[in-house]
Formats: structure tokens, C-alpha cells, sequence
């Protein structure tokens, strides 16, 4: 081969790529659309129902396993230090998995969830639960965090995908399921999400009033 020759294929190889880059963009795209479209009455309702938690002193308590624990800090963090000068900041905290059930109080030998654990030691009635699952694989411990939750009187939100079984589930205010089973997509459409639900809430604090409502 020639030094300053092309390797045999690459042209192929480069129209491979960019029909696959071409493909997974529209499909993004795509879910996205639909996803806001079906859900734009319910995001604005969830993010009223947030707004007045936080009117009321409320904290926001995020968590997700694997992949999507990251999502849940980035949740809190949007909350905690907003990216827009002069925007109010909420309290808001990410609640790791590092805590072993083994040191849940006497008679809660039944809270196998490290977020269940620290829902019951850190939670008020006015705080609220955001869970964030991009597949099936820690929807377990996510569902028993949000049930308890919802028997201390948080506000329990959940974003997941089109193959989480969490929809179905009682003990849930919220439950925000992007219609596909890619956890990228899923993770990108949450992302869109969770900024669109930042925004709303300062708009609510912006007209106070609403909140009295």
C-alpha cells in the first residue's frame, strides 16, 4: 500500500457510520417528539405539584441505580445550583447506594432498598421523591423507595423506559416513561425532561400566586 493511500473499505465504513449516526439522531428525535407531545399537560402538572412542595419548605430527593444514579445527582444539582444567573436555588439532594440495608432501624427488616433506608431516616411529608430508571434492572429497589415515600406523604416522581414494570405500580404521583427501550434515548429524553421541569417550577416561584392556587 501506498504511504499516503486510504486502507481498503474505509469509504464503506465511514457511509456505515453515518447512516447509523443519521438513524439513532431521528430515532432520538423521534421518541422525544412523542414523548412531549402525549405528556406536555401531565409535565406541566408535575411541575405545579413541585413548585408548591418547594413553596412549602420542601426538599427534593433524588435516586437511581447503575447508569442512572448519575442522572439523579445531575437532578439534584440542577436544583441546588442553577445554570441561569439569578435563578432561585432549591434544596435538593441525590441519595447514593452506598448504604447497606444492614443497618436499617428494628422493625424494618422489610426495607431491602439502600433508598428506601435513607427516604425513612432523612424524609419530611413535604419533600419529594424523584426516581430515575433507564431499564428494568433496578426498578426493585426504586418502587420500594417510592412507596415509602408515598406512605410518608412525599410527592413521588419517576422518570424510566418502555421496559421498566414501574408504571404499573401504586404509590406513584408521577411516572414519566419515554416509549423506547434504548437506554441512550431513554437517558436523553430524562435529560430534556428534568431541565424542562427546572424551568417550570422557577416560572411558578416567578408567579407566586399560582402557587396559592
Amino acid at each position: 500500500m501506498e504511504p499516503n493511500s486510504s486502507p481498503i473499505g474505509l469509504p464503506d465504513q465511514a457511509d456505515q457510520f453515518n447512516t447509523l449516526i443519521t438513524s439513532r439522531f431521528e430515532r432520538s428525535m423521534a421518541v422525544s417528539e412523542s414523548f412531549f407531545k402525549n405528556e406536555s399537560s401531565r409535565v406541566a402538572q408535575a411541575c405545579r405539584e413541585m413548585a408548591r412542595r418547594f413553596h412549602r419548605g420542601g426538599r427534593l430527593l433524588s435516586f437511581g441505580s447503575g447508569a442512572a444514579a448519575s442522572d439523579a445527582q445531575h437532578v439534584a444539582v440542577e436544583f441546588v445550583h442553577p445554570v441561569t444567573v439569578g435563578k432561585r436555588a432549591f434544596p435538593g439532594l441525590a441519595l447514593g447506594e452506598e448504604i447497606s440495608p444492614r443497618f436499617a432501624q428494628p422493625g424494618q427488616a422489610g426495607t431491602s432498598s439502600p433508598f428506601a433506608h435513607r427516604l425513612r431516616v432523612l424524609a419530611r411529608p413535604q419533600d419529594i421523591a424523584v426516581g430515575v430508571s433507564t431499564g428494568p434492572e433496578g426498578d426493585r429497589d426504586l418502587l420500594e423507595a417510592l412507596q415509602v415515600g408515598h406512605e410518608i406523604g412525599l410527592l413521588t416522581v419517576v422518570f424510566t423506559g418502555g421496559n421498566s414494570s414501574l408504571p404499573v405500580q401504586p404509590g406513584i404521583d408521577f411516572c414519566f416513561v419515554v416509549g423506547d427501550s434504548d437506554p441512550w434515548i431513554i437517558q436523553e429524553t430524562h435529560r430534556t425532561l428534568y431541565h424542562i421541569l427546572w424551568e417550570l417550577v422557577h416560572v411558578y416561584f416567578e408567579h407566586e400566586g399560582l402557587l396559592q392556587v
